[in-house]
């Protein structure tokens, strides 16, 4: 085995990345308040083709250095669009046709993993703040909850850890139905 260089990875340009087919997700951040995890967002956006980023309240904007540490030049590819309320970022989606779950521990959850992505449906995911997860007001304007199942004391995932197994499961979905 060998570790491959970075120019055999085949990696878009800024400007391919812009023109290639998105998967049909927009991650919404719901009142983040470190800008390291913002950061890392982006990056996950940018690995997985994401079509963009929706940032809510107080969740920093680019440009700011400490985005820029853990975005690594992903501010620069993926499309992103701030709301000074995460309503107001819900309602754009609806009307504008897509499903919005909140990545959350509730009630009447779907768990990640009996969640299934629709290739022809536009889908958002909400994550929460730090402290208090995804606001319930916000919750109440979804149309459903998708819940991480986990077994440790903590019961509680870092949202850039939360970003990268969601958008996973979705990205394995929709190269399962390219497959078929």
């Amino acid at each position: 085995m060998r570790k491959l260089s970075n120019s055999e990875l085949n990696r878009k340009t800024p400007e391919a990345f812009k023109k290639a087919l998105k998967t049909p997700l927009i991650l919404v951040l719901d009142q983040i308040r470190s800008l390291n995890n913002v950061g890392s967002v982006f990056r996950t956006a940018d690995s997985f083709l994401l079509e963009g980023v929706y940032l809510c309240g107080i969740t920093g904007t680019p440009p700011h250095k400490d985005i820029y540490k853990t975005a690594l030049g992903a501010t620069e590819t993926v499309h992103w669009k701030y709301f000074s309320s995460t309503l107001d970022a819900v309602e754009s989606l609806k009307s504008n046709g897509y499903r919005v779950f909140a990545l959350e521990q509730a009630e009447n959850s779907i768990l990640l993993q009996h969640f299934k992505i629709e290739k022809e449906q536009k889908t958002a995911f909400i994550l929460g703040n730090e402290i208090y997860g995804v606001a319930q007001e916000v919750i109440h304007h979804c149309h459903g909850v998708i819940e991480i199942p986990q077994s440790g004391f903590k019961h509680s995932l870092n949202i850039a850890v939360a970003t990268g197994i969601a958008c996973w499961e979705v990205y394995r979905q929709l190269l399962l139905h390219d497959e078929l």
